[in-house]
């Protein structure tokens, strides 16, 4: 009887040895390979908002006579992107915002005004994943209100061209921050006052959110 316990005993002790080492992992298994995140990718419609700071000179006949303007800008932009196969990303955009842009004649009281600037601008940039740093040149508009005491007041819209360069990150797939400067030229025109253009840089920042 005593022998027959043994030898069951020995027969338990056995079969838990067994289940425990085939519960221990397998020192030769190979680990599970490496997958790296894909990308992010710029391809894609989007529409954001933006806000800064303007500033510069007024041009023309008549420019000398107003301290240089200077004031906020906020509005709206909507473009295009598309990212090619060598992570040059090419694109279109166009922007449309409110303007405090403005300067006064200390000798008569007048004042110009940028009230409104907009612009079309192509944008060729480079993809370092999620950052992303471009440049951009377009089409630049803007109207100009010039108000005189005592006198009608005179405005018209102003052709030009805008140039600059900022830098785009991606924060989700979906959202993305931006820092922008821009050098903005319109046109002289004819007011009461004489021929009025202006020279500004508008520095800003935007978000925008890809479709």
């Amino acid at each position: 009887m005593k022998k027959l316990l043994s030898l069951s005993l020995a027969a338990l002790a056995l079969t838990a040895g067994a289940a425990s080492a085939a519960d221990l992992p397998n020192r030769k298994q190979a680990p599970a390979p490496y997958v790296a995140a894909p990308s992010y990718n710029w391809s894609g419609s989007y529409i954001g908002v933006n806000a800064g700071y303007g500033f510069g000179s007024f041009s023309g006949s008549a420019g000398s006579q107003f301290k240089n303007p200077s004031n906020f800008v906020a509005g709206g932009q909507i473009g295009y992107n598309q990212q090619l196969a060598n992570k040059v990303v090419v694109g279109v955009e166009g922007d449309f915002d409110y303007s405090g842009l403005q300067g006064k004649a200390s000798s008569t009281g007048s004042k110009a005004r940028l009230d409104t600037l907009g612009t079309v601008r192509g944008r060729v940039g480079y993809a370092f994943d999620r950052v992303m740093p471009y440049l951009t040149a377009g089409y630049a508009g803007g109207n100009e209100k010039v108000t005189i005491p005592g006198s009608n007041n005179s405005s018209g819209w102003r052709n030009g061209y805008a140039v600059g360069a900022g830098v785009d990150y991606a924060l989700t797939n979906n959202v993305s921050a931006r820092v922008e400067g821009l050098y903005v030229a319109l046109e002289n025109k004819t007011t009461a006052v004489g021929k009025l253009g202006n020279d500004l840089g508008i520095v800003r920042t935007a978000l925008n959110y890809k479709f």
